[in-house]
């Protein structure tokens, strides 16, 4: 038994070696590793950003100019070039409201300076310093004067006027239908420019034969008015068929030329005149002319400006004449102007227009004028 024990021992043992000097069991193990990565992700972030969008607006300022008429006074006029007038400096003209009750006499039609002094039994000169004239050849029908000394009563028989007294404007007035005068003949050159025209330093400017042409381009010192410099205007002599039919009627006022003188976007101011030789008498000079004083088109349609400082005129006569006054735009206007001379003299006669405004346009159609005798 004990034999037994020990060989069972014996052969456990020898197992074991022989366990133990076989190969050893080769076991594969897997390291799993965990590493962070840095990724980098692009976000895009919606935000509301309020945007301000500037978007440009016309505006257009209407302005009510107010304008009150007040008396003219008489301004002296350099024919060769015309000034520009600082209209806060009227000339000195004495009006009603100034005089002493009994000392006013308003000037008639065919009065002079001598006349009026030899009805009142006043002297020229004193006339002339109390009313601060500096000038007795131009005086209007129409105007009062204050008399020195005189009680206002007018002796009951009054003589003419004598015919050497110097040349006298006797009457300044406006009016589309004028007195009718006799159908004298018309002492004019080329009086509705039907005749040639000639270039005038620029070829802008073409002005009927027998005719002359003065610009300004100075300050526009007038107020109202746009200031800047008075522009030269266009003038051209325009037939008829150069003229769209609804106008013709309009602007032809007679023949069938007419002068016209336009600039837009600028004031203007320009004077028309002649030279002409007259005997000893009563003369009457017209002017008709349309202002052509647009503010703006609508739908192809001129608006005209209802304001009559907007376009305006005045006579020109030698180194005087009448006062700026304004004019209806859009129609037909008529001036006239009657004086007397004394003696053979070469008188200058003519008219200036003026624009003190920027307009669209600032135009003059200006025809049918003419100089007649009065009293047969």
């Amino acid at each position: 038994m004990k034999n037994i024990k020990f060989g069972l021992a014996l052969l456990t043992l020898f197992l074991l070696l022989a366990a133990c000097a076989g190969e050893p069991e080769v076991v594969e193990v897997t390291r799993v590793v965990t590493q962070e990565q840095i990724v980098e992700v692009e976000v895009t972030r919606l935000a509301e950003v309020p945007v301000t969008v500037e978007v440009p607006v016309e505006v257009t300022r209407v302005v009510e100019v107010v304008v009150t008429a007040s008396p003219m006074p008489t301004e002296t006029a350099v024919p060769d070039e015309v000034p520009t007038e600082a209209p806060t400096e009227p000339a000195p003209t004495a009006t009603a409201t100034a005089l002493p009750e009994g000392n006013a006499y308003t000037i008639a039609l065919g009065d002079t300076l001598s006349s009026i002094a030899t009805k009142t039994g006043s002297t020229v000169s004193e006339i002339m310093t109390a009313n601060n004239l500096s000038n007795d050849d131009f005086i209007a029908a129409g105007q009062t004067l204050f008399i020195p000394g005189w009680n206002g009563v007018l002796p009951t028989a009054v003589a003419a006027a004598p015919t050497s007294v110097p040349a006298a404007a006797t009457a300044t007035t406006q009016s589309e239908t004028p007195p009718v005068v006799a159908q004298n003949t018309n002492l004019l050159p080329n009086p509705s420019f039907e005749g040639d025209w000639y270039f005038h330093i620029y070829n802008e400017l073409q002005i009927p034969d027998g005719w002359q042409v003065v610009t300004d381009e100075g300050a526009n010192t007038l107020d109202p008015g746009s200031g800047g410099l008075f522009n030269r205007p266009e003038i051209r002599v325009v037939p008829f068929t150069d003229l769209p039919p609804a106008e013709q009627s309009t602007f032809i006022l007679n023949g069938s030329k007419t002068l016209k003188a336009f600039k837009g976007g600028a004031p203007t101011s320009f004077s028309l005149f002649t030279d002409i030789t007259l005997q000893p008498g009563s003369y009457r000079f017209q002017v008709r002319f349309v202002p052509d004083t647009v503010v703006e088109y609508n739908g192809g349609q001129k608006v005209y400006s209802p304001d009559p400082l907007a376009a305006e005129v005045r006579i020109i006569h030698d180194n005087g004449g009448t006062a700026w006054q304004g004019t209806q735009s859009g129609q037909a206007n008529t001036v006239f102007y009657d004086f007397i001379l004394t003696t053979t003299s070469t008188v200058r006669l003519g008219a200036s227009f003026r624009n003190r405004y920027i307009m669209n346009n600032n135009g003059w159609f200006i025809d049918d004028w003419s100089l007649v005798t009065l009293g047969g």
